[in-house]
């Protein structure tokens, strides 16, 4: 294993980046949600290709009825964000989201094309999966996976860790989204788009797997090495390698609606074919945080990796601090 530890968790510079410092990785949280929607496939508790109506009989309304697990993962579910005004504030109760995606219809064919999903895709899967375990994501993120294998991964951060956490800087500008369209101003650009509006405490409680996710490195690496590795992690088998290839396997390539690439999308992981950001491997999978973070997990070298940060950059999906790190230890390769 390589750790790389580098800069300041805060503004002041009076403490040095540690081993347990944490860090918010935003949308790197949805490779985490994409590997418990697989232990539940594992556990043959759920298929990627059932109904979420099935689960979830209330969401099936308004054209939605026939929309699959494997679509809402790879963000093909049509539901990007709200229209409709509401609070910012109000992403901090999961029962009225939750309502609320029961009764929209979906912009677009679901299954037609995929249109990334920023923070719905938390709620859609974090539901499907309570409906399923009876706990939260979070919960059974603690309970089954990081307590027991000692991973410093958090979705829904309890107050005594706040203290370990990295103060975050912000990018200096908005990320390039591209041509503007409907699906992009539901998902990035209405005045409610994210949750806001409650103390940075409340945020890191929240347990939204989309985008409220704390860690560290060697963390996000671990368990992403799992899945590098036939599903093995320090003597446990989390997952079977079937069940890895078919969380990995391509559900969508093409033109995304939301994020200015072609991208190939995975059950919940972004693929690296055609883009080439989690190094040379074709079949190698992850995800990528808003303002640099990212894991990813290597199956044909056995490999996987991480990379977290609390200086913010304005790139979507390729930090150029962590290709340059992801290239170097492949050079070492």
């Amino acid at each position: 294993m390589v750790d790389l530890i580098g800069g300041w968790a805060d503004r002041a510079q009076t403490r040095p980046f540690a081993p347990d410092t944490l860090t918010s990785v935003f949308s790197t949280t949805k490779a985490i949600a994409a590997f418990m929607i697989a232990r539940l496939v594992d556990q043959v508790k759920l298929s990627y290709g059932q109904r979420v109506a099935d689960i979830w009989p209330e969401f099936g309304g308004l054209g939605k009825a026939h929309i699959t697990v494997e679509q809402v993962m790879a963000h093909q579910a049509g539901l990007p964000g709200f229209e409709t005004p509401m609070e910012a504030s109000s992403w901090f109760d999961w029962e009225l989201i939750c309502r609320r995606l029961a009764a929209m219809a979906p912009m677009r064919k679901p299954g037609d094309a995929s249109g990334y999903h920023p923070v719905t895709f938390g709620y859609l899967a974090g539901e499907i999966f309570r409906r399923i375990d009876g706990r939260t994501m979070g919960q059974a993120l603690r309970d089954d996976i990081a307590g027991p294998l000692g991973l410093d991964l958090w979705i829904g951060l309890p107050d005594t860790e706040h203290h370990r956490c990295a103060e975050v800087r912000r990018p200096p500008a908005l990320p390039n989204l591209g041509p503007m369209n409907a699906f992009k101003r539901a998902a990035f650009l209405t005045p409610w788009a994210s949750p806001g509006g409650r103390s940075l405490a409340e945020w890191r409680r929240a347990e939204i797997p989309s985008v409220t996710g704390h860690a560290t490195a060697p963390a996000l690496a671990r368990l992403m090495g799992a899945m590098a590795n036939g599903g093995w992690l320090d003597g446990a088998r989390l997952l079977k390698p079937e069940t890895i290839e078919a969380a990995a396997a391509a559900r969508f390539h093409g033109a995304d609606l939301v994020l200015p690439y072609e991208l190939a999308w995975g059950a919940g992981f972004l693929r690296n074919e055609g883009l080439g950001i989690y190094g040379p491997g074709r079949e190698t999978f992850g995800h990528s945080g808003w303002g640099g973070s990212c894991a990813f997990a290597d199956p044909e070298r056995g490999v996987s990796g991480a990379y977290v940060m609390n200086r913010q950059s304005a790139e979507l999906i390729s930090d150029a601090r962590a290709r340059r790190l992801i290239e170097a230890a492949y050079v070492g390769l």
